[in-house]
């Protein structure tokens, strides 16, 4: 898609000085507080869920909430979103989501019951129970916490941290769906679909994680798809060069979108993922299959500088050295496991 007029400089900013980015600049200090070594805990801090030793398994293990914001916009798809952000989290470490519990503090009885109709319709949805939880029912604030439990082999989960220099960055969406009308920074691609389409979406990363095809991935959320590409890179080591007129988007006049609110928005179904260069045909084809549009948008540097590029401009997004999105890094430049 030509994106005349748009300035690398200004997408630059708005990626970094994005409120989605800036809320995660707090991870970092709570890290180094609450870290400790744990026997067969392979992954953690970082990833989009821990990785628990089981047998031949590993559990996937995650927790999400849902901003305030959405919560005060729309009860309905604040609840809603509060499964799918979960159920996203395991599928971009190449899982199978198996269960969830939630923590529900209520102060409106109206909320709560918008809020619960969305959760159970993206349980019913998804194919993923909720099976507890705890109430607070008088709260003088309305919040939804959702934690889930999934599993996978322990040799086919796809890390966050294992980008390699070199690799091509890939960027898969949803497209077929349509700004929210309670949020503008939110792409629903997801409740007017059947149970199999998106179920369908989902597993595309388990047979990924299966046949080995991906270095890593990640889910995109708050962030958007730059500031998760971001955090991926930042916790790999590493950093990328993406051309911005290939990432994958709708029409952008068709849906009153500018190019800046495309790269915050949180996608109803996307990912970046990092792959050798000879897997991308492939890859991109079984998010192809699934409805989705999945594309090569650069490669993977080692300089850990993240940058976008748009014809012959450039601008930098981050320097992860200086300025990283959840400054896990300790003073020796090691990221926790």
């Amino acid at each position: 898609m030509e994106l005349n007029g748009v300035s690398v400089a200004k997408v630059a900013s708005v990626v970094r000085e994005y409120e989605g980015v800036m809320r995660k600049h707090a991870i970092g200090e709570m890290v180094k507080t609450l870290r400790i070594e744990s026997p067969g805990v392979l992954a953690s801090f970082g990833e989009d869920a821990a990785v628990i030793e089981h047998g031949d398994e590993v559990l996937l293990l995650a927790a999400d909430g849902i901003w305030s914001r959405l919560m005060e916009a729309d009860p309905y798809w604040a609840g809603y979103c509060a499964v799918l952000v979960n159920i996203h989290d395991i599928a971009a470490m190449g899982g199978r989501p198996l269960a969830m519990v939630d923590v529900f503090s209520i102060s409106n009885p109206c909320i709560q019951a918008q809020v619960i109709a969305g959760m159970h319709d993206a349980s019913v949805q998804f194919g993923v129970p909720i099976v507890g939880g705890h109430l607070h029912p008088d709260t003088p604030y309305s919040v939804i916490d959702v934690a889930i439990l999934g599993t996978a082999p322990k040799d086919s989960v796809i890390y966050s941290h294992t980008a390699n220099e070199g690799d091509s960055v890939i960027v898969a969406v949803d497209l077929n769906g349509r700004v929210h009308p309670s949020c503008i920074l939110n792409w629903d691609s997801v409740t007017m679909k059947s149970p199999e389409e998106v179920r369908s979406q989902v597993r595309v990363l388990e047979g990924l994680g299966r046949d080995r095809l991906v270095s890593a991935g990640k889910d995109i959320s708050n962030p958007g798809v730059i500031g998760t590409l971001g955090m991926l890179l930042e916790v790999s080591g590493k950093g990328a060069s993406i051309a911005l007129d290939r990432l994958p988007m709708p029409d952008l006049a068709a849906h009153h979108m500018t190019f800046e609110q495309w790269v915050r928005i949180y996608p109803g179904m996307g990912f970046v993922l990092t792959a050798p260069g000879q897997n991308v045909p492939e890859i991109s084809r079984r998010f192809e299959d699934v409805g989705m549009t999945a594309r090569m948008v650069g490669h993977v540097t080692g300089d850990r500088i993240l940058r976008v590029v748009l014809r012959d401009d450039a601008a930098l997004v981050f320097d992860f050295d200086k300025n990283g999105i959840m400054r896990l890094f300790s003073d020796d430049g090691s990221c926790p496991k």
